[in-house]
């Protein structure tokens, strides 16, 4: 019998309001964040896709489908890290973030794994 290995991945994100790019005067906040994905499992997956779910304070919802991130589909080696940066506007002060991640393992089988829902708040947004 052949034993299957389970990839397992730890996804963690930072996020950072950019002042200097905000107009809030405008309707327009800036969000900076920086996603680490570490392999935690035992075998290597390349990421190949994402998928975001992007909500306002209002509610309205946006979503955004792409290959690999930043530009690349990098392949994580168990117990090695991935980080990269990037930004999402809001035309709110606040709103969030979910998503999924799609991998391929090395046995070629396609699993995805849950990007735990993170919050985009302005300075003072909350008071």
């Amino acid at each position: 019998m052949q034993k299957t290995s389970i990839p397992d991945f730890q996804i963690t994100a930072k996020v950072v309001y950019v002042p200097s790019e905000s107009r809030p005067d405008e309707g327009y906040h800036f969000f900076a964040y920086k996603i680490t994905i570490t392999n935690t499992g035992s075998t290597p997956a390349q990421l190949m896709s994402r998928h975001w779910v992007i909500t306002d304070a209002l509610g309205k919802k946006e979503e955004v489908r792409g290959p690999g991130v930043v530009g690349l589909q990098p392949k994580i080696q168990p117990g090695q890290t991935f980080e990269y940066d990037s930004a999402c506007p809001l035309t709110t002060s606040t709103g969030s973030m979910v998503g999924r991640y799609f991998f391929v393992g090395e046995s070629g089988e396609s699993f995805s794994v849950e990007v735990p829902e993170f919050y985009l708040i302005a300075p003072l947004a909350l008071h």
